[in-house]
Formats: C-alpha cells, sequence, structure tokens
C-alpha cells in the first residue's frame, strides 16, 4: 500500500523537474550543435576558453538528459 495520499492542494508540483531538464536540454543543445557560444565567446572577447567547451557543455548535456529521463520515469510510476 502507498499509505494516506496527500490532499491535492499539497501535493508537490512533479512536473518542475521535467521542465528543468527540458529547458537545460534545449538549452545546452542549441549550444552544444550551433555556433551560438562560439560567436558569443569571440564577441566578447573569450575565444581562448572555445577549447575547453566540450569538456564543460557534453557532459552537462548528459546530465539534463539523464534529468528529464528521471522525471519522466518518475511521472510515469505516479
Amino acid at each position: 500500500m502507498s499509505g494516506p495520499q496527500e490532499p491535492p492542494e499539497t501535493q508537490p508540483d512533479r512536473s518542475g523537474l521535467l521542465k528543468f531538464g527540458l529547458i537545460g536540454t534545449v538549452v545546452l543543445a542549441l549550444c552544444c550543435f550551433t555556433p551560438l557560444l562560439v560567436v558569443l565567446f569571440g564577441v566578447v572577447g573569450l575565444s581562448a576558453v572555445l577549447g575547453w567547451l566540450d569538456y564543460v557543455l557534453l557532459p552537462a548535456l548528459a546530465v539534463f538528459i539523464g534529468i528529464t529521463l528521471y522525471a519522466l520515469w518518475r511521472r510515469g510510476r505516479s
């Protein structure tokens, strides 16, 4: 048994984690697969950082995809 159910007005918003994961995935995918960050960093003079972008963006993309999949899994269970 799952225990007592909370009234609907006190249940936590379960779509917040899914929204967070989806927004993060879309933003990082745009930065990984388009020259958005390259152009932005070039304009502000941070082109020396461009060599390190893959070391940050690809793991971050994997984390946000994981968050999205976890939120979808959790949503399917409830």
